[in-house]
């Protein structure tokens, strides 16, 4: 992840942190705008705009790309599993929801990355690897669709764990 990347993100957490106090509706879309897409949802007590790392095209791209290779498991609309908490009959998680409704945005960009490029049976799942078949902008593209569901409460806590972690790490 790059510096400019990190950057944005450590702004968004202490700007959109403040901000927010409601998690919103589980589900809702960020609003398409040019550039570094940004959203304000009815349910913030304050009226305060989230930004966002990626653009509306990345979105665009993200859905293309989610609907060829995720959404036979993650469903079109990013739902996942109802039972995604619960092993199933072949002893794995089933796909979880990725539209934040689910556990997805307690992971730092690079673990998203990560399970993405490497696959989710280490964790114990079935995804398999899509280090293969997509190159890292594809996987961001699909990862900026997914985290366009997510509402900006929701997006806000990601964004702070991520900075928590790049700055642990470097």
């Amino acid at each position: 992840m790059n510096k400019t990347v990190i950057l944005s993100i450590a702004l968004t957490s202490v700007l959109g942190v403040s901000a927010c106090s409601d998690q919103g509706k589980p589900g809702e879309k960020a609003a398409a705008a040019q550039g570094p897409v940004s959203a304000i949802h009815g349910s913030m007590k304050p009226a305060a705009a989230v930004t966002r790392w990626y653009s509306k095209a990345q979105v665009e791209r993200g859905n293309e790309l989610f609907q060829q290779n995720c959404a036979q498991c993650h469903k079109p609309d990013a739902s996942g599993d109802p039972n995604w908490k619960q092993v199933n009959a072949e002893g794995k998680l089933p796909p979880p929801p990725l539209n934040g409704t689910g556990h997805a945005w307690h992971h730092p960009m690079p673990l998203l990355q990560q399970v993405v490029r490497r696959g989710g049976i280490p964790m114990g799942g079935s995804m398999p690897p899509f280090a293969d078949k997509l190159n890292a902008e594809q996987i961001n593209d699909i990862l900026a669709w997914v985290q366009s569901h997510w509402p900006d409460a929701i997006y806000a806590k990601w964004a702070q764990m991520t900075a928590q972690a790049a700055r642990k790490k470097g």
